[in-house]
């Protein structure tokens, strides 16, 4: 006589699967990513379609193709370490040299890149386009540019942060305000 095996009971297998489940989904954490912090211009139906004029020696412009090649005011670029260094020049230039900017709130950093430029090589450039401003707001402020961007994301009820805030960007409206004027333009097609 043959014997029978024991079956295991799988009568509850799916209220142990669910429960598992349940569980995970409820202790799990989802990382939070900052990405890139940047305004966006509000979207096309928001907009009005009023062209905005900007004189060409208002303009900085850098153009990355798809090779990762740089082009800074018309001029090749291999090495970026003087970038920063010309941007900061541009901006705070107030007239003096007249093919540059007129004035800090007229100062305009153009970055335009092509369709097939590498995700990494966009935000190196990006980054020390900020960090240029950076530095020009930590220097009024007299604080690093380290401090500078901790200071600017703590400005919620902080006075003194809010105060050194304003001595870097300057009053809205006033003769020593600098915004951060940097337009990405739409990458054109590869090659084209």
């Amino acid at each position: 006589m043959a014997r029978a095996t024991p079956e295991i009971p799988n009568a509850s297998m799916a209220d142990i699967a669910f429960l598992l489940l349940t569980f995970f989904l409820v202790t799990t954490t989802i990382a939070n990513d900052r990405g890139l912090s940047l305004i966006l211009p509000p979207p096309p139906e928001a907009q009005q379609e009023e062209e905005v004029k900007i004189q060409e020696h208002n303009m900085f412009k850098i153009q990355l193709n798809s090779s990762d090649a740089l082009l800074v005011e018309n001029e090749p670029m291999g090495d970026v370490s003087g970038l920063k260094k010309m941007i900061k020049e541009f901006v705070l230039n107030r007239g003096v040299d007249p093919k540059s900017s007129e004035n800090p709130v007229k100062a305009v950093v153009s970055f335009k890149t092509d369709r097939g430029t590498s995700h990494k090589r966009f935000v190196e450039i990006l980054d020390i386009i900020q960090g240029a401003y950076y530095d020009i707001y930590a220097e009024r402020a007299g604080v690093t540019n380290a401090r500078w961007r901790e200071l600017s994301n703590e400005l919620e009820g902080n006075m003194e942060n809010q105060r050194l805030y304003d001595i870097g960007r300057g009053k809205k409206g006033t003769p020593d305000e600098i915004p951060m004027n940097i337009s990405i333009a739409e990458p054109t097609k590869v090659g084209g």
